[in-house]
Formats: structure tokens, C-alpha cells, sequence
């Protein structure tokens, strides 16, 4: 007997429900922490620099207008900037702990109590350090901000590398809208993006199924500054789950696409693959420990379900069937398939060299598990088996995961506000 169990959120308790957007905000975080190193032997730390800050400023002024649109509170004023934040994979909550104070509409602060992308960066050096948060940060930070007026100016007021070394906050930036200003450019890189298929999905539905009454349906009040999901409805929670989960696609699409421009076609199915394979692994690991599964065939359906890289269901048409032995992962036909020129997650997984996407996510959940390719049905674009064998010798974990797991989000754990 064949069971279907691909359902993402349809079953969840909020409580879940909420984790896993945490989950998920962190999982798109650390998409850089899987990517970069993959370039600074390529291109050096300055070239590495320059796809980070290509990729961010692309991706975040698309998805921080989609979630002002999801969630009801577009505008231009400093408040609607710091709300967008709160709900961006740049910034997933207390991992990089930002604290906001807006002064009216035209004015605010914001700085960082914690900063886990610092910790992650000050053990390699200052260089380092110097590259993430000024030579990065400047333009990003306010390519964010112009997706809700392009007359804002984000400015530091202080910032790492920190001196003393232990300096508390970790930076401190104010926010402006400056009337009189010129107004910034939509960033080219954005425009370019805002063609693919990603850009242009519809904003995410709620799950029919969830209560809509046990929280906010939207965040049209005003800024809540210690920010958790519990506020949200469980209806509302899926909306942003899927929504954060596109994020994600569309910062590593505009991370390939900027490969892409500096390497051959075939390096940058390397580097995808291997971006790709780091944030499967260890994403699956943090799912699986926030869910509580176990680590079977189960576990991993129900971690497979809610993994980033196949989410949302109307961008990666996915189902996983489980049988007595094995479980099934098909990939129908879909947007994030062959419509975006090849540069999507999905896309990378039904190639030549995906098998290693998946491999990595469920070796890493079950060790002793097998990942097979096998004959796609009509209608499908790809099929695969996993099966088990707990007496067989563990798989050893991919290096491609080992190394995203330099960062320290890794085993980060959330505490709440």
C-alpha cells in the first residue's frame, strides 16, 4: 500500500507551525554559509565579496515586497522598512538579533544585540570582517530599504571589526527617508530577476485546513519589536513558511546567476550542487531535531515535506509515497523545472549530478539509507527510492555539509523573546 504524505503544513499544531518558520528563515540564512566557500577558492575573498553583494542586492528588494503584499503592510515610511526585516532571510530572528526603535516616519535606529553572521566571520580576520559588514552591508542594506522608498539611507554608527573586542551591541546603523534626496535606482540585478519564474509566482495561499483565529491574519499594526511567530494565525504561518522558503530560492537563483557570469556552465553546476547539497544536509538536520522525528523512513518524509529546497509546493511540485520498504521523492512538472534557465534548486536535483542533493539530506537524518534514481513515471520529471538498511555500515557525512557547518547557526538554538 502506497501512502501520499507530502502535505506540508495540513496537521500542524501552531506551536510547530511557528518553529518552522524560524526554522526556515534560518535555513535561507545560511544559504551563504553553504555558498561562499565554494568561491573564495575560485575568486578570492574580493570576488566573493562582489557575488554576495550582487545576490542580496537582487533578491531582497523582490522578496520584501512580496511579503509586504502577503502580509499587509506596504508603505515608505522606516516602519514598514523594519517590518519587511523582520521577515527576511538576512535578518532570521535572534540568530542575528535585530532590535528596532522607529522615531516617526521619516527616522529610526536599529542595532544588533547578537550577530551570528560575526561570529561566524571574526575567527577568519578582519579582512574578512571588513568585507561582510562594510563592503557588503552598504549597498545591500540599503537596496532593502529602497524596495520601500528609495529615498532611504541606512548609515552606520558603528560597526566590527569591533574595538574592544567584546563591543556590545555587535553594530548600530540609523535609518532615514530623506525627502529631498535622489532617489536610488531599482537595482538592475533585481530587475533581471524579477523575470524568472520565481519572482512571479503568485504569493503564497493559506493552507485551507488551519484555524485562521488563533492569531494575527496579517501585520497591518504597528511594529511589534520583540517580533515572534506564535502572533500569527496558523493559516498565516503557512502563508509565511512558503513565502520564506521562495526567499530562499530566489537568493540562491541570483547566487547562480552571478556564478554564472564569472565561471563556465559546468563550474557552476558544481557550485550549485555543492551550495545545494550543504544547506540539504544540514537544514534536514535542524528540521528533524525541531520536529522531534524519528530517525526512519518516517522521520524523513515528514522532514522531506517541509524541506526548503522543495518548498513552496507551487513553485516545486513535490510528493513523497511511502511503502512497507521505501520511501518515493517525484518531482512533477513545475516552474522551479526548466523554466528558470536551469538555476534552481529543483532544477540542479533532476540534473546528472542532484542524486547528491538528496543524498546529503537524508544521510544525514538516516545514515543507513540508500538513494537510487529510478524510472520517472508518466507525468513525473523524476522519481527516486530511498530505502534503509539499519544493519548496514553509516554513510559518512558529506563534505559539503561539514563545511556549512563552520557556521555557528549550525547548532544554534532559539530561546524566544
Amino acid at each position: 500500500m502506497t501512502r501520499t504524505v507530502a502535505q506540508p503544513w495540513a496537521g500542524r499544531t501552531h506551536a510547530e507551525l511557528a518553529e518552522l518558520a524560524r526554522e526556515l528563515l534560518l535555513a535561507g540564512h545560511l544559504i551563504d554559509r553553504s555558498g561562499m566557500p565554494h568561491l573564495i577558492s575560485r575568486f578570492g575573498r574580493d570576488g566573493m565579496a562582489q557575488v554576495a553583494i550582487d545576490e542580496w542586492m537582487a533578491a531582497s528588494p523582490i522578496y520584501t515586497k512580496r511579503m509586504q503584499r502577503l502580509l499587509g503592510f506596504e508603505g515608505d515610511t522606516v516602519e514598514v522598512i523594519f517590518k519587511g526585516m523582520q521577515l527576511d532571510v538576512g535578518a532570521p530572528p535572534e540568530f542575528m538579533d535585530f532590535r528596532y526603535t522607529v522615531h516617526d516616519d521619516l527616522h529610526g535606529e536599529f542595532h544588533l544585540d547578537h550577530c551570528g553572521a560575526l561570529m561566524d566571520v571574526e575567527p577568519m580576520g578582519d579582512d574578512y570582517v571588513q568585507a561582510m559588514c562594510h563592503d557588503i552591508e552598504d549597498p545591500t542594506f540599503d537596496a532593502t530599504a529602497t524596495a520601500t522608498n528609495p529615498r532611504a539611507q541606512v548609515r552606520p554608527i558603528h560597526r566590527p571589526p569591533r574595538i574592544p573586542a567584546d563591543r556590545a551591541p555587535h553594530c548600530a546603523w540609523t535609518v532615514e527617508i530623506v525627502p529631498e534626496a535622489d532617489p536610488l535606482p531599482f537595482p538592475p540585478k533585481a530587475e533581471a530577476l524579477a523575470r524568472s519564474e520565481a519572482a512571479g509566482l503568485a504569493l503564497a495561499a493559506p493552507d485551507p485546513s488551519l484555524p485562521t483565529d488563533d492569531g494575527w491574519a496579517d501585520y497591518a499594526g504597528p511594529l511589534d519589536p520583540d517580533l515572534v511567530m506564535e502572533r500569527f494565525s496558523s493559516a498565516t504561518l503557512s502563508q509565511i513558511c512558503d513565502e520564506v522558503a521562495l526567499q530562499g530560492h530566489l537568493l540562491s537563483r541570483a547566487y547562480l546567476v552571478e556564478v554564472a557570469e564569472k565561471t563556465t556552465p559546468d563550474d557552476v553546476i558544481v557550485v550549485g550542487v555543492q551550495q545545494a547539497a550543504g544547506v540539504a544536509g544540514l537544514t534536514a538536520k535542524r528540521l528533524g531535531a525541531a520536529l522531534g522525528i524519528e530517525r526512519d523512513l518516517d522521520g524523513l518524509a515528514e522532514v522531506l515535506a517541509v524541506h526548503p529546497l522543495l518548498l513552496p509546493r507551487a513553485y516545486a511540485a513535490l510528493d513523497l509515497e511511502r511503502t512497507p520498504d521505501a520511501l518515493d521523492v517525484v518531482l512533477g512538472p513545475c516552474p522551479a523545472v526548466g523554466q528558470d534557465d536551469g538555476l534552481s534548486w529543483p532544477a540542479l536535483l533532476v540534473g546528472p549530478a542532484g542524486d547528491e542533493v538528496l543524498r546529503a539530506a537524508a544521510t544525514c537524518l538516516v545514515p543507513t539509507s540508500t538513494v537510487e534514481r529510478i524510472q520517472p513515471r508518466e507525468g513525473e520529471v523524476a522519481r527516486w527510492r530511498i530505502t534503509d538498511d539499519p544493519g548496514a555500515e553509516p554513510a559518512r557525512q558529506p563534505d559539503a555539509v561539514t563545511l556549512t557547518e563552520f557556521s555557528t547557526g549550525a547548532g544554534f538554538e532559539f530561546h524566544r523573546r
